[in-house]
């Protein structure tokens, strides 16, 4: 099996090298391909992607559906990894994903943690161990074979925010979905420039919004208006 892992990336020059450097760090064969999909961010992310070892691609649309739609088409696994560019994989992924997909799973993700010992995050992320659509997330990293990503269109490219969610509720329609008993580091950056209660306000907002059926582009509007920059 070969895995292709690609990164979305916009103005991520705080972490970007950190974990292009980690993917390398655990993948034990050096066949690991990664690629970072950049939104021509201004802060030099790509060229510290570069640097570190990955291979750098310019999206020529911005969002992480279109990015990540991107990188696919130019990946050369037999399996996708997509992961965000802000959350410290484990580092057994490459022989974890392996046996799940060896084990029949098409696709699946991992359970995640914060990087912050606040009560109310460590709440949040024990109902990632549950498989409610609720409870997943891009955080939480999402592998799945190039066969099933192709069979399914790839991400939806009208979702600016839900993207993930949509693609997972596809992907259990038609195949098999792991949630891998093993943690991914997420960073609470969103929860530190706002609030434990504005981000899940903005999270309830949009998951209601979204089984509403309410137009994309309002979703997105809706959630970045109720939220800081982060």
């Amino acid at each position: 099996m070969k895995l292709s892992v690609i990164i979305p990336t916009f103005n991520e020059a705080p972490n970007i090298a950190r974990l292009v450097a980690e993917l390398c760090r655990h993948d034990a064969s050096g066949a690991v391909e990664i690629l970072v999909v950049d939104a021509h961010s201004p802060d030099g992310t790509a060229e510290l992607a570069r640097q570190a070892g990955a291979t750098v691609l310019l999206s020529p649309k911005p969002g992480r559906a279109a990015q990540m739609n991107h990188g696919a088409a130019h990946a050369t696994g037999d399996v996708l990894y997509f992961v965000h560019a802000d959350v410290s994989i484990h580092p057994d992924y490459v022989v974890t994903i392996g046996q799940a997909v060896a084990q029949g799973y098409a696709a699946g993700c991992y359970r995640f943690r914060f990087d912050s010992s606040s009560l109310l995050l460590r709440i949040n992320s024990y109902g990632t161990r549950f498989k409610g659509i609720m409870s997943r997330g891009g955080d939480q990293t999402l592998f799945i074979t190039r066969e099933l990503f192709r069979q399914l269109g790839g991400f939806n490219e009208r979702f600016v925010v839900m993207e993930d969610f949509e693609i997972i509720q596809r992907i259990r329609r038609v195949a098999s979905f792991l949630i891998v008993p093993q943690d991914v580091l997420v960073s609470a950056r969103k929860y530190r420039n706002n609030s434990w209660l504005r981000v899940q306000l903005a999270n309830l907002t949009a998951f209601s919004m979204y089984f509403l059926k309410v137009a994309p582009v309002r979703i997105a509007r809706t959630y970045k208006a109720m939220l800081n920059t982060y």
